[in-house]
């Protein structure tokens, strides 16, 4: 009978809340509606949670303190928190990592009142706190989390309890908040945290429990109703795009500095209310020397020039959100030809479902598997570009063994279209982080090359045959690390061959390496590789990405 939560314990919570809301993020993203269509509720969670996830994975290798699993949970999130449900997220454990930080170990009193601070701290990251959304079901979760961690003798019991709660919480929504109402829905940032609860509840139950929209509870609103509704016509279709006051959806992240010479002295309260009368959904979330900053604007680059005062910009990302609820309509509506094409359309061609993931996610709307040993045909990349209702279209190979099939596509298919001569997955990831779609077509491609140009590329893979290789003998089966094209180390060994790759690419000076790891790596494996940067490489930033690609055990960026 479990009554108190160790480090192992709270690690299988995470963990298992994560693997729920990943089984059902297309369940969640359904639940969307306006003015929330800057990128998929379900997703951003899901991305977000993974990202601290890992980071208190990584911290899980040298400790056994629940306090420090929590703040290391709490890094990783803030991290890698994408959109507005993402940054809630964040710092709802964010307060319960501050809350719990003296912490080895957890009684359900103690988690109690770590939920509550995570509350507090995520109702003050929000300007202006609309109820009827997931902090209304944080909230309603953790006022009875205190009192009920005293009415149940396990764990168990009380997990249940509060899940309980969540989820009755979760059925009033459409009563709070008249636009869920309007769309027969449920909050879908609540519905994750919902799922999320319900992770905890398996991982200190030992049990796989059902978990549904359309699960009962004791509350006033008919769950199975509003999901039926939700599949028959996603909560997108309630609105037009017209309504979208503020069209960009616009992150990132200031790291401050009040040393350098014209920057200013960073006042949280200030910054809040000057950033305020850009937009609306604003969220700013400070940290230390970070600040991260989530709002809709229709004029993003005044916020950014505001945010540049106060230090260096990063991360910045800008999403047109009329263009995103157009796609959507066109997904309900596909019989429906839209008038007009849009500017731009973008294939490429990856391998891995992960990878695949990555590409769609930076605006890549077709993604053909291939690949080293799976070449897509002429064929294939001319129903690619078919698919695709644009004025121009780029296609990205990432493989020099395909550059020459996509340039026939060319001469084939009236669409005009570029391709981009791109050889590898991140000089791919890293033209697409150049695209700019107010942009003309040729200046959009000088700076994709320029941008895929400026990036070094590593693969880790095995030798197929013996061979010679400017003198180096390789026998099959060998691993070996390959820099922009070129075999630079092989070995007996995965790791060390890895570590001796990264050096390699990291002499000249670097701020950041992009790790996509393949099918055949143990999470052992991915764990050493992200020990060795943080030990050699301490102020280098490293991203981890599952890629699931075959063939490549690794993928290395770094810029």
């Amino acid at each position: 009978m479990v009554q108190e939560i160790d480090s192992q314990t709270f690690l299988s919570m995470i963990r298992a809340g994560a693997d729920r809301l990943d089984r059902s993020v297309e369940k969640v993203n359904a639940l969307n509606v306006f003015p929330v269509p800057d990128g998929d509720t379900g997703t951003n969670m899901n991305l977000t949670l993974a990202s601290g996830v890992k980071e208190m994975e990584r911290k899980a290798v040298s400790s056994a303190h629940v306090g420090e699993l929590a703040e290391a949970l709490s890094k990783g999130l803030l991290m890698g928190a994408r959109g507005n449900s993402g940054v809630i997220l964040s710092q709802l454990f964010r307060g319960f990592g501050k809350a719990v930080a003296d912490k080895a170990s957890l009684t359900a009193r103690q988690f109690a009142e770590g939920l509550k601070r995570g509350v507090e701290t995520a109702y003050q990251a929000v300007i202006k706190p609309v109820e009827g959304t997931v902090l209304t079901v944080a909230r309603e979760a953790a006022e009875k989390a205190v009192p009920l961690s005293v009415q149940n003798e396990t764990l168990v019991e009380w997990m249940q309890a509060v899940l309980e709660e969540a989820r009755a919480a979760l059925s009033r929504t459409p009563e709070q908040l008249p636009v869920l109402a309007q769309a027969n829905v449920v909050d879908a940032g609540g519905q994750g945290l919902v799922l999320i609860y319900e992770g905890f509840l398996a991982a200190l139950s030992g049990e796989n429990i059902s978990y549904s929209i359309t699960e009962p509870v004791q509350a006033s609103s008919d769950l199975e109703r509003l999901e039926e509704r939700t599949y028959s016509q996603t909560a997108q279709a309630h609105f037009e795009t017209g309504d979208i006051e503020y069209g960009y959806c616009t992150e990132f992240i200031v790291k401050l500095d009040s040393t350098q010479p014209g920057k200013k002295t960073f006042q949280e309260e200030r910054f809040r209310k000057e950033l305020e009368k850009h937009g609306d959904s604003l969220l700013v979330v400070a940290d230390d020397d970070l600040v991260k900053v989530h709002i809709h604007a229709e004029h993003p680059g005044e916020t950014l020039t505001y945010g540049q005062q106060y230090g260096e910009l990063t991360r910045i990302k800008i999403e047109n959100m009329r263009e995103q609820h157009s796609s959507i309509m066109e997904k309900e509506s596909p019989q429906q030809e839209p008038t007009e094409p849009k500017p731009y359309g973008i294939v490429a061609v990856a391998t891995g479902d992960g990878v695949a993931d990555i590409f769609e996610s930076l605006g890549v709307d077709v993604v053909i598997q291939g690949g080293q040993t799976m070449n897509p045909s002429t064929e294939e990349l001319i129903q690619a570009v078919k698919q695709i209702r644009a004025s121009h279209v780029f296609v990205l190979p990432n493989n020099k063994n395909i550059i020459l099939t996509a340039e026939q596509v060319v001469e084939l298919v009236d669409t005009p279209i570029t391709v981009l001569p791109t050889r590898t997955i991140p000089q791919g990831l890293a033209a697409l982080l150049s695209f700019n779609p107010e942009e003309e077509s040729n200046v959009n491609r000088d700076r994709m090359l320029k941008g895929a140009e400026a990036v070094q590329s590593g693969e880790v893979t095995y030798a197929v045959r013996d061979s010679s290789y400017h003198g180096k003998e390789i026998a099959e089966g060998d691993f070996l690390g390959i820099k922009d094209g070129k075999i630079i180390t092989s070995g007996k060994d995965l790791i060390p061959t890895s570590c001796e790759l990264l050096s390699e690419m990291l002499e000249a000076d670097a701020d950041m390496v992009t790790l996509i790891y393949g099918e055949d790596v143990a999470q052992e494996q991915v764990e050493a590789l992200t020990r060795f940067l943080d030990e050699k490489y301490p102020d280098v930033e490293v991203e981890v990405h599952d890629g699931g690609q075959p063939l490549y055990y690794f993928l290395f960026s770094v810029e």
